[in-house]
């Protein structure tokens, strides 16, 4: 069985292939398939994941499997959540979308956040969405230089005081949002018979 993923990040990429090792499947990338962009313009993570993994079904013709994912800090309101990516404006790197974040931070009592992941499993049957969560707070300042996106400025709840970016992948996978929501994927996959359902 084939699974496509539409994740064009070599980081998510990465951890989504580590994790998923242990299925019966081959995995293949959107770009390798040379399938086209999908314009990430829902409202909400499960909307994107869900928008995304469809149009790969459609181009690719084999089970098609998305995520989006966003932090969620408290003191912002919830910001940046869906838009996360595009935090710091449409051509803005990590980079920039860290330094936005701590600058929009600084003096700020509370720097509770979570790092949300909604990933999207798009076949003939419809979609099935699984979602995972990892509570933590914003450092004041970057540390580490592994991971990707917000993960030097991410402390874990139940990790040791580092940022995912102090950890190695086994590390962050055990705890980290993505992993729980591949670990729901993998069981259901797992289950002796799933039965997918389409999202409304």
């Amino acid at each position: 069985m084939t699974i496509v993923l539409a994740t064009r990040n070599p980081g998510k990429i990465s951890e989504l292939s580590v994790r998923l090792d242990g299925l019966d499947v081959s995995l293949v990338t959107a770009a390798s398939l040379g399938a086209p962009e999908v314009d990430e313009d829902a409202d909400t993570l499960a909307g994107n994941a869900t928008k995304k993994a469809l149009a790969l079904w459609e181009h690719a013709g084999d089970p098609a499997l998305a995520d989006d994912t966003g932090l969620e800090v408290d003191a912002l309101g919830g910001a940046p959540g869906v838009h996360s990516a595009r935090f710091a404006g449409s051509n803005a790197d990590s980079n920039d979308n860290r330094r936005k974040l701590l600058a929009d931070l600084a003096g700020a009592e509370t720097r509770t956040a979570r790092f949300r992941t909604v990933l999207a499993y798009a076949d003939e049957d419809g979609v099935r969405t699984f979602e995972g969560v990892c509570e933590g707070i914003v450092a004041t300042e970057e540390a580490g230089t592994a991971g990707f996106g917000y993960d030097s400025v991410f402390r874990p709840v139940e990790g040791d005081g580092r940022t995912f970016a102090q950890m190695s992948a086994e590390e962050k996978n055990q705890i980290s949002h993505r992993g729980r929501a591949l670990d729901a994927f993998v069981d259901w996959m797992r289950a002796a018979d799933p039965t997918p359902h389409a999202n409304p």
